[in-house]
């Protein structure tokens, strides 16, 4: 890599570089010391090809959902296995690997805009906009970027478009399974929502439960399926299907009642 590579995006690739490392080093203590991340799954990255891979995952938080990601991968391809121990996993970056994020999320700070250099794919979202909603075209731009970082890596989407859990998939991410055929890696994860802010940029809560897991790739076959199919696979592959809430909901009205009996024996 020569000092003035580029990426497809133009992005020098040594600014990049260094950008990743500088905030992986600075961020690293929020999954490892202040919370401890833990990781299921991750042999799966290192079998994975370098380009055409789609990750899908659910969302809890603007940034933290994607740092933790880059560091889960990188130390992964690093030969480190389920752990982000030692964070001299990103001296040599991925440097290939991008995320989908909202264009106006990513221009609303200097920070943004530097994790935007990172790998943003930033797109006009169809249906919100500026905290209303709002019901647009997609913009052709958009997908031709997510093809072009397929092309050229790894992309990171969050196909609810929100942090609010079990809002619908967005029939977009289908669209793209169907037309480019990647290989779709899926990705829970939880407790981000607990120790962060809404923003994935202050530490709101220490000392929480962080889970990451990586589910072997979905089959999918692309020519016979409908869109209304692989939405639902996405559904279930990222624990977002109405039956998971049905599910939670069971746990936490038996956590409830456990507490209440509590509750009533120390009174």
């Amino acid at each position: 890599m020569g000092l003035f590579t580029k990426n497809p995006f133009g992005h020098n690739l040594f600014i990049k570089k260094w950008l990743i490392r500088i905030l992986g080093g600075l961020s690293h203590r929020r999954f490892r010391g202040f919370n401890d991340l833990q990781i299921e799954g991750s042999e799966i990255i290192k079998d994975l090809p370098e380009t055409n891979v789609l990750f899908i995952s659910n969302h809890q938080t603007y940034f933290a959902d994607v740092v933790a990601m880059f560091h889960v991968f990188n130390a992964s391809l690093s030969g480190r296995d389920d752990n982000i121990k030692n964070v001299g996993y990103l001296w040599n970056p991925k440097l290939n690997m991008y995320y989908v994020a909202a264009k106006e999320t990513m221009k609303s700070g200097l920070l943004p805009k530097i994790l935007a250099y990172v790998g943003s794919i930033s797109i006009e979202r169809t249906w919100r906009s500026e905290g209303k909603d709002v019901n647009r075209q997609v913009k052709m731009s958009d997908i031709s970027n997510i093809s072009k970082a397929l092309d050229d890596g790894w992309v990171i989407t969050f196909p609810q478009g929100t942090t609010t859990p079990f809002k619908p998939i967005r029939k977009g991410t289908a669209h793209i399974i169907k037309r480019y055929k990647p290989i779709v890696v899926p990705i829970v994860i939880d407790g981000f929502r607990r120790s962060f802010d809404k923003k994935g940029l202050r530490i709101k809560k220490k000392n929480v439960y962080q889970s990451f897991e990586i589910k072997a790739p979905l089959k999918i076959d692309y020519d016979n399926e409908t869109i209304a199919e692989i939405v639902e696979k996405i559904e279930y592959a990222i624990e977002q299907h109405p039956s998971f809430l049905k599910v939670i909901s069971k746990e936490e009205l038996a956590a409830q009642e456990e507490l209440n009996k509590q509750r009533e024996w120390l009174s």
